[in-house]
């Protein structure tokens, strides 16, 4: 490993004598994979739960593959934290909102517990710690 200093403050870092991360005044380039501590950037890490879950900060940037009620809490994400909730059985599960939590529902401005249906998918947008925003099939 070694790194290069071109003119104009652009830097080049090499791996095995290949460029693996360049800057430029326009931006960034990387070689190969990127990631952080939740796995590969682009690849959405699964948390998988077949008994009633609540989510938790840790959820933030996953998707839960459920298959029974999923609680959706107030003061445990931040604004832009977002999570989606996948229904794994041939039935709808219950997405609840948590006591505290304002959680309306993208198409109506409804609020309250959600019905996911069957094989469906839905999103959950923190706005804040206590307001969030579903989109999906609810």
């Amino acid at each position: 490993t070694m790194a290069k200093f071109i003119a104009n403050g652009a830097v080049e870092l090499f791996h095995n004598d290949s460029v693996k991360l360049a800057t430029t005044s326009s931006g960034v380039t990387v070689t190969g994979t990127v990631s952080d501590s939740k796995g590969e950037l682009r690849v959405l890490p699964k948390n998988g739960q077949s008994g009633t879950y609540t989510l938790v900060a840790s959820d933030h940037g996953k998707f839960i593959e459920a298959e029974n009620t999923v609680t959706v809490p107030a003061n445990v994400f931040t604004a832009g934290q977002m999570i989606t909730i996948v229904n794994q059985t041939s039935g709808d599960i219950q997405l609840t909102q948590g006591s505290s939590l304002t959680l309306y529902n993208s198409a109506d401005a409804s609020t309250g517990n959600k019905p996911l249906s069957a094989r469906g998918m839905a999103t959950v947008l923190y706005a804040s710690a206590t307001t969030a925003h579903i989109s999906g099939n609810i």
